[in-house]
């Protein structure tokens, strides 16, 4: 039997034995729940839809019920308050209080907000002023001529009059939904990562507790079996990460929770690929220490070493990125093989990473691998039957 052919034939049978579990099942249906779950809190609880507090100053305080009703009409809840001053009311924006700031008069309204105006409150705030602009054009019309009205004229001077719309804030307006996606593929690479680091673990101990190891030696020779293993288990792990992704990602659209898809296809690609990156780095690592106990219960505390490794990415993970995903921390434990896989991913996803970091980043994780493999895979080989 050619070395190949061992290899396959051990990876399909780690294939074939995995994909049929009841446990792959209720895995990935657990892990859509989870994410679906998520998805769906975010769009209810975290959504800013479920009413909108706008200040309106000086002359904009006249149209409060015209723009709480013609909210109403398309399905929006706008709750108005009277801002005394544009500095009060500018401060109220920046910390949250209100959503918007109207000012100006009613023909010619002036919008602060934040970061940006989302498309239905601006729809709303256009049409109302629109109205302004027409009642405006057609009082003009009958104080004058009534027989030299320009239908064509008065359409082009509504048509060109939407809000001013100013942002306090002039940053990226997807960084929400992309620091979302950074933060679910944190999560989803950390527990992948170490669900199938540890499948392939307790893989092991398994056919040395049953002396199944033995009979499988007498055929194929140990890089054969290990081979076979790492890459059986991890492109079911790859299946499911990507089904999940997949769900979560259709989900995520149809709540509006992300609306660039774009960007979110070019993450879950993205995590993929560091998944096998990830994966390959881990997975001989982790059959180094689990070949070195004979018993199901001690694999846990035999893991530890590597548990803590992923447990640090995953924490910083959610620590660094979500504050400074550009800055120095973030860049340089991005660059650190055993950390990338999970971090640098999720710097994609927030759109702060260059392409050289990306590049560098796959390069060292790919030199470690060889590296660890080479090591833990001696380990593993010395460690397969003793007792």
């Amino acid at each position: 039997m050619t070395p190949g052919r061992a290899v396959y034939l051990v990876a399909r049978r780690e294939v074939n034995a995995k994909l049929r579990t009841r446990s792959f099942v209720v895995g990935t249906a657990a892990a859509l729940v989870v994410l679906v779950g998520f998805v769906l809190m975010r769009s209810t609880l975290f959504d800013d839809d479920h009413y909108r507090t706008v200040g309106l100053n000086g002359q904009a305080i006249s149209v409060a019920g015209q723009l709480s009703d013609a909210a109403r009409q398309v399905g929006m809840d706008v709750r108005t308050a009277e801002v005394t001053s544009l500095a009060a009311g500018r401060e109220q924006v920046a910390s949250g209080q209100l959503d918007a700031l109207v000012s100006g008069a009613p023909a010619a309204l002036t919008v602060l907000v934040d970061r940006e105006l989302d498309d239905e409150l601006l729809g709303v705030l256009n049409g109302l002023e629109r109205q302004q602009v027409l009642r405006g054009q057609l009082a003009a019309v009958e104080d004058t001529d009534p027989d030299g009205l320009n239908v064509d004229d008065v359409l082009r001077t509504v048509a060109d009059a939407p809000v001013t719309v100013r942002a306090l804030d002039s940053g990226d307006p997807q960084h929400d939904q992309r620091l979302a996606t950074a933060l679910v593929v944190v999560a989803l690479l950390f527990g992948s990562l170490l669900l199938y680091g540890s499948t392939v673990a307790r893989g092991v101990v398994e056919e040395k507790a049953g002396r199944i190891v033995e009979t499988l030696l007498s055929t194929v020779r140990p890089w054969q079996l290990l081979s076979g293993k790492v890459f059986g288990l991890g492109l079911v792990g790859l299946v499911q990460l990507t089904i999940v992704g997949g769900v979560g990602l259709v989900v995520a659209l149809m709540a509006g929770v992300v609306t660039t898809a774009g960007a979110a296809l070019v993450a879950l690609a993205w995590a993929l690929v560091w998944y096998v990156l990830g994966y390959l780095l881990y997975a001989t690592v982790f059959a180094a220490y689990g070949a070195r106990v004979s018993d199901e219960d001690d694999v846990r505390t035999a893991l530890t070493p590597v548990t803590v490794v992923l447990l640090v990415a995953f924490v910083f993970g959610f620590a660094v990125l979500s504050r400074d995903p550009s800055g120095p921390i973030a860049t340089v434990l991005s660059l650190v093989p055993p950390l990338s896989p999970i971090l640098m991913p999720a710097r994609i996803a927030l759109d702060a990473v260059p392409f050289w970091q990306v590049a560098l980043a796959i390069a060292l994780t790919a030199t470690t691998t060889v590296a660890t493999t080479q090591l833990y895979g001696a380990r593993y080989r010395n460690s397969l039957l003793m007792p």
